[in-house]
């Protein structure tokens, strides 16, 4: 069966869901966008996803496309019409149609679009046995802090992952890892957690929030500092966050082992306690 999606106000068929060619989205990325999962029915750090929804929308200056109310009615309605008990939902917000000039257009109205994607999030394969990642240069802009569609740069180095049998890529600059390319980057030395702080070089993780929280409810220890690749090297276990994978093993970087090639204790801890948690 298609799946049902929104567009602007109204629930179609994927196949009728359209927008128009002068959409600012399609024409400059002008644009924002925010993925929540979904695990046995319910939705994971909606809040969060929403907080910093509505934190990119200031930045860029882009007013809300509908209530906030309207908006998780919204989620839920998509839940409820494709049947969605496990999975994530896509949302996205752009400054909406108008004919094509850089500058911000007068009155335009905001586009509002959301789909569907069942996925196994809870029983991931990939986080029994882990994941390898790549290590490339970050050329991205210098607002990483803002979810902005303008992904062209991620999707190049994802691509290289994929094509040199990896899951994800880890972004190098200036010597130091800043994140992966749709995820935050971590990694474990003699049972403490290391991550690079928040600033505008990376996007604040909404899972990366929940799990500094349930760290310092369990006394996991974690440090906020930049770290680079060769230390990620010779990390006893390293992993990544982000909506989709929630916590996720790396068991190798570059072709180095990590941890002996298994998932660490640290890392399994963590992603039974974020588990545990977003299944309530």
């Amino acid at each position: 069966m298609a799946r049902t999606v929104y567009v602007n106000g109204e629930y179609v068929p994927e196949n009728e869901g359209k927008i128009s060619i002068f959409d600012r989205g399609f024409l400059f990325a002008d644009g924002v966008y925010e993925v929540t999962a979904v695990i046995n029915g319910k939705l994971v750090d909606y809040d969060p996803h929403m907080e910093r929804l509505e934190r990119s929308l200031s930045e860029l200056r882009m007013g809300w496309p509908c209530t906030k109310d309207e908006l998780k009615a919204m989620h839920l309605e998509m839940m409820k019409r494709n049947a969605l008990t496990e999975g994530i939902i896509y949302m996205q917000v752009t400054r909406g149609i108008a004919d094509r000039q850089f500058n911000f257009p007068k009155d335009a109205k905001s586009t509002l679009i959301a789909f569907t994607q069942a996925m196994k999030l809870a029983e991931n394969p990939n986080a029994v046995t882990g994941v390898k990642v790549i290590s490339t240069p970050d050329i991205r802009w210098a607002r990483r802090d803002i979810k902005t569609v303008m992904l062209l740069a991620p999707v190049l180095g994802k691509q290289a992952a994929y094509e040199q049998g990896a899951n994800e890529a880890w972004m190098i600059e200036d010597g130091f890892v800043t994140e992966g390319t749709s995820s935050n980057a971590y990694i474990v030395k003699d049972g403490k957690v290391i991550t690079r702080g928040l600033s505008n070089s990376i996007l604040a993780g909404c899972t990366r929030r929940s799990l500094f929280r349930l760290a310092k409810e369990h006394g996991v220890v974690i440090e906020e500092r930049s770290f680079t690749i060769d230390e990620a090297y010779d990390a006893d276990e390293a992993f990544l966050t982000s909506a989709s994978q929630f916590v996720m093993p790396i068991v190798e970087i570059d072709g180095h082992r990590i941890g002996g090639g298994q998932p660490g204790p640290v890392v399994r801890k963590l992603r039974e306690m974020f588990l545990e948690e977003a299944g309530k």
